[in-house]
């Protein structure tokens, strides 16, 4: 078929862990969280298979994963180490295409829809890159292959580890008819509850409802939405894409109101999304907090720093005086974000700088 893209989607398995068990043998089959300490309120960035197996996740508060395995060995990142073995993958890719696009250090799309190698064999050449991954730094890699950057995003962990899954164009929408939302890349928590809360459990259940609908219930993503339920995201793989901001946000299932709870989650989505910034490879210099009340009011309060953000206690205490013009403590929230802007690449800042980032 004519003008059909070839996408691969490459994603590590437990890439910050993995090397870690791989540099350090007494690490090897035993639960390793890399992440913040359990008496902190730390984040795990990511965990080996063996700690997976107890509930853990990324995202998770180190102390519930404390709880759930305290026999688990928690270390701090090693960035550097990350990005090294990130960099040595990239150059693999850069032997078979020019259209990359890195969404962290351990994933990327690659187009290779125009490469004659392995007969123009996506799946071949996706089976190429995991080998010479496997040969050149000793990781495993996941690989989807699709017609298109949704579809191969799903598609990489439908056998992880080590995993290997093709989606063909006569198979994306039926594929994706029988996939649960809360499958759907893109699709967070908060959205996919809003989605069951109407009937949607699944991409046919989606796709039955028309667009009017959709936009009626999720405004400017409903066409996102609408498209790919159908198997259809005209995205290309964009190799020049540069990140202007980095986010993370929760919606709670109850809302919340005591400061003290508040300032506690918003250190907790600052780790998160430091974690996210240093992944690729970049540091933050303004601080933005946003604020959703139970009447759905929103509002943000930003801080541009003449330092890095770090979480450093001096970080932590701008996070707080943040939300002294607000109505934290005498009205409920619902929602709560930390977004780091105003971003450089990390290689400009010098050792000791960077030193300071993760202490």
């Amino acid at each position: 078929m004519d003008g059909i893209r070839k996408i691969i989607h490459i994603d590590m398995d437990a890439f910050f862990a993995a090397i870690e068990q791989r540099d350090f043998p007494k690490y090897r089959n035993k639960p390793l969280i890399v992440g913040g300490a359990p008496d902190t309120r730390g984040v795990v960035a990511t965990c080996s298979y063996e700690a997976r197996k107890y509930g853990i996740h990324s995202a998770m508060p180190s102390s519930q994963a404390y709880r759930l395995c305290p026999q688990a060995i928690f270390v701090k990142p090693r960035f550097e180490a990350y990005r090294e073995a990130s960099q040595t993958i990239r150059k693999i890719f850069a032997g078979y295409t020019e259209l990359v696009e890195p969404l962290s250090l351990d994933e990327a799309y690659l187009d290779v829809s125009d490469t004659q190698l392995h007969q123009g064999s996506a799946t071949l050449i996706a089976k190429a890159i995991k080998a010479a991954i496997k040969q050149e730094t000793g990781l495993i890699a996941s690989a989807g292959i699709s017609y298109n950057k949704f579809l191969a995003k799903i598609a990489s962990d439908m056998d992880k580890p080590d995993g290997l899954y093709l989606i063909t164009p006569e198979q994306g929408a039926r594929f994706v008819e029988q996939l649960t939302i809360d499958k759907f890349h893109g699709i967070g928590k908060a959205t996919a509850q809003r989605m069951q809360a109407l009937g949607i459990q699944t991409g046919k259940d989606l796709r039955n409802l028309p667009l009017a609908t959709l936009q009626q219930h999720f405004g400017k993503s409903a066409r996102h939405y609408y498209n790919i339920c159908r198997g259809i995201d005209n995205r290309p793989v964009n190799s020049h894409r540069i990140s202007k901001s980095v986010g993370v946000e929760t919606t709670f299932q109850r809302d919340i109101t005591a400061r003290q709870e508040v300032i506690a989650q918003l250190h907790g989505l600052l780790e998160k999304a430091l974690v996210k910034v240093a992944e690729k490879q970049l540091v933050a210099y303004t601080l933005t907090v946003k604020i959703k009340y139970h009447d759905f009011v929103q509002i943000t309060r930003s801080r541009t720093l003449p330092h890095v953000v770090t979480t450093t206690s001096g970080t932590l205490a701008i996070l707080e005086d943040l939300l002294r013009n607000t109505d934290i403590g005498a009205r409920r929230v619902r929602l709560l974000g930390v977004t780091l802007s105003s971003l450089e690449n990390r290689s400009r800042l010098t050792h000791f700088q960077q030193t300071d980032l993760f202490n």
